[in-house]
């Protein structure tokens, strides 16, 4: 396989070198003493990336109750691609390696695999359909059209099993550096493509999100992998190993795999209906009250924000999203924290909605510089959602490329979903990395657009 052969070049390399050297003398006991977990990794949406100012990730989360359990810091640092992140390995520049790299005799000579363990492979995603029209044995996929990604691993795997087939499978063949894997996911599941493929992982995850999505067959062997420290640090290995030991069964680790596996986080799109409920004439939900106080003190429109709550909770003021986004304004524990809201009062409906509102009065005037007040909401909604630092990203990318920072549709909005792409998160401009910007676009119209139902249904 091709990523093999690269990591083989890279191995070569850097024995040569002499970089497997580096960083000795700072195993397990000296990382204690420091207080701090270097952790390399990926962006990507199964294992790091950073949402509603929130660190979080599959991987990210499984390290850091590992680092909780020891008393440690987790200091990520995301590398570009796996070459880099055993580059950064060797060189000392971190200790463990949080992403599953592939088991094999030649990178087995220069890490110690140690920690998560998997078993992993590919899968054809296809939409959930009638019994009799599923795909069920590859041999159904003779005359079928799968769409795929030039060069890449799927692709290899698709042509070689064609070639098994003796052919008959019609490989649709992108060559496109603005497609991503799951951009091909997302067509199957609206219906644009018919069949593509994805890792296990990819696929469970992004059927969280796209509920019509079958995931089931199995179009590969079994690939091994595992996190990977030095071999200048077996102790580490050893404290991963026998942490992971006690760790998968227990509720931590369950409610982790639950959390990005299981959890939906899709959008319904039936659910269009503007008002929870019409109790009376004039009235939107049940918190109407508090709305209209905190509107006023924090000069905002009290529909808007029960436009924003309807959004996050459905009116919900126990709702806890698969994010941990609390109550009726879906507020981060970590947020209310900074704005002096306890994670135990987050449920309170006055207090969310007063910590709510004041947050997103704070994201309206972090975008000031925005002349248009209309333009100004859409960014601070945007923020709302999915963060702060994506939209700062985002900016910064519409600047850089000759777009208005200050205008959301087709200009900051296309850098947004443009961030889910390696080029633009990795791009020097972007601080935040990897963002799956669609919900956050969308998040923005359906708060504007049903405020603006509010406006013509309630008068102030």
């Amino acid at each position: 396989m091709k990523r093999i052969a690269g990591l083989l070049l890279l191995l070569v390399a850097c024995l040569a070198s002499g970089c497997s050297g580096k960083g000795q003398g700072h195993d397990f006991p000296e990382i204690l003493q420091g207080d701090t977990l270097r952790v390399i990794t990926l962006n990507s949406s199964t294992s790091y990336f950073i949402y509603r100012d929130q660190p979080m990730g599959y991987h990210y989360d499984i390290i850091r109750d590992f680092c909780q359990h020891h008393g440690l810091v987790p200091h990520v640092k995301a590398a570009d691609n796996v070459p880099a992140m055993l580059r950064m390995l060797h060189e000392g520049k971190g200790d463990v390696i949080a992403y599953g790299l592939p088991m094999t005799n030649t990178l087995k000579e220069s890490v110690i695999y140690s920690g998560l363990k998997q078993v992993a492979h590919q899968v054809l995603v296809q939409r959930v359909k009638p019994t009799e029209s599923m795909v069920t044995d590859v041999t159904q996929l003779i005359g079928q059209r799968v769409t795929l990604l030039a060069g890449s691993h799927y692709h290899e795997r698709l042509t070689n099993l064609n070639r098994e087939l003796g052919g008959g499978i019609l490989l649709d063949v992108i060559e496109n550096d603005t497609t991503a894997v799951e951009d091909l996911i997302r067509g199957v599941s609206d219906g644009s493509i018919e069949y593509t493929v994805a890792d296990d992982d990819l696929a469970r995850l992004n059927q969280t999100y796209f509920q019509n999505l079958d995931v089931h067959l199995q179009l590969s062997f079994d690939q091994r992998s595992s996190w990977a420290v030095r071999k200048d640090t077996p102790q580490l290995a050893d404290s991963l190993d026998l942490w992971f030991q006690d760790t998968t069964t227990k509720p931590v680790f369950v409610s982790v795999m639950k959390r990005y596996f299981e959890e939906a986080k899709g959008y319904d799109p039936t659910d269009r209906v503007p008002f929870h409920s019409l109790l009376a004439p004039g009235v939107i939900s049940p918190y109407d009250i508090y709305f209209k106080q905190f509107g006023e003190q924090f000069n905002i429109d009290w529909r808007l924000l029960a436009s924003v709550s309807y959004q996050e909770s459905h009116f919900n003021p126990e709702g806890v999203s698969w994010a941990g986004a609390i109550g009726l304004m879906g507020l981060m524990p970590g947020t209310a924290a900074s704005l002096g809201l306890e994670t135990d009062a987050l449920t309170n409906p006055a207090e969310n909605i007063r910590v709510g509102a004041e947050y997103l009065r704070k994201l309206l005037n972090n975008f000031r510089s925005v002349e248009s007040r209309e333009e100004r909401l859409k960014m601070a909604l945007a923020a709302y959602n999915g963060g702060i630092g994506h939209v700062m990203d985002a900016r910064a990318l519409a600047r850089k490329y000759g777009d208005d920072d200050s205008l959301w549709e087709g200009h900051v909005e296309k850098y947004i979903q443009l961030k889910r792409l390696e080029q633009y998160y990795t791009d020097p401009v972007s601080k935040s990395g990897y963002f799956r910007g669609d919900e956050t676009v969308r998040y923005v119209r359906d708060v504007i657009d049903r405020w603006n139902a509010y406006k013509e249904k309630v008068k102030e």
